[in-house]
């Protein structure tokens, strides 16, 4: 399945999804309209898929906006122009549909990675970023430079950002736009595997296969807990702990 105006292709296989950023002569740059494709998948799946596959084709992940949309020039659909001479609440709730296009991605149900190879820029960085897991080529760089540009990351950035490496490593990144390298995004936290480029592939495989062996349940309820665990104060959590175990044990007695 494929959204051409887009970009965006989907492959399924199983209980696995695989969504394909699929504009490699433009570094796959995103518009409006991707996020739109990006959010219709979101809102498509079934109960069925347990894994989603984030990747960009071609020689980088996606390098963030399309060029078109900086031009200060009225009539560019979705441009940052546009967005600026629209009243408050429209410009606000336009942004809030394109920030569908990457909160769905940590939706209930499902795990997903982000394979990212060469520049993941802006709005291609919070897409990795928008993900549950990120596997690395040794040449990847993410980057936030929203901040240096006079705009700030507005895709679902800042939260995970913060979620995944801390206060102070989230405020330096996003404030100086500075690039990460994979090495350094392994070792705060931002990648979980680091790969040549030709073993990206079966990296991925190989996660993927590893998320896929508990039972569904075990695997869904645990994935709920590690979520919650990151806002719930510790008593909360220990509840939900506490209420997610008696579920499986009650499913595994048969009751």
């Amino acid at each position: 399945m494929s959204a051409p105006d887009a970009f965006v292709r989907t492959a399924r296989d199983g209980a696995v999804l695989t969504v394909t950023l699929d504009r490699p002569e433009q570094l796959n740059a995103q518009t409006p309209a991707t996020w739109a494709a990006l959010a219709s998948v979101g809102e498509s799946l079934d109960d069925e898929v347990r894994v989603v596959v984030l990747r960009g084709a071609g020689r980088s992940f996606s390098a963030g906006l399309d060029r078109s949309l900086f031009s200060p020039e009225p009539g560019t659909d979705g441009g940052l122009g546009d967005l600026g001479r629209a009243p408050t609440a429209e410009a606000e709730e336009r942004i809030r549909g394109y920030q569908a296009g990457f909160r769905w991605l940590r939706r209930p149900g499902i795990v997903s990675i982000a394979a990212v190879q060469g520049h993941a820029i802006g709005a291609g960085c919070q897409l990795a970023l928008a993900c549950d897991l990120r596997v690395l080529t040794e040449d990847a760089q993410l980057r936030l430079p929203e901040p240096t540009l006079g705009l700030v990351p507005d895709l679902t950035g800042t939260s995970n950002l913060v979620e995944l490496v801390g206060y102070s490593r989230a405020m330096e990144i996003c404030l100086t736009g500075r690039p990460v390298g994979a090495a350094e995004a392994h070792a705060m936290g931002l990648a979980n595997v680091v790969v040549p480029r030709e073993q990206l592939d079966d990296a991925v495989a190989q996660l993927t296969a590893a998320l896929l062996a508990p039972p569904v349940a075990a695997s869904r309820a645990s994935a709920a807990l590690v979520r919650s665990a990151v806002r719930n104060d510790p008593e909360t959590q220990d509840a939900a702990e506490r209420s997610a175990q008696v579920l499986r044990l009650q499913e595994l007695a048969g009751r």
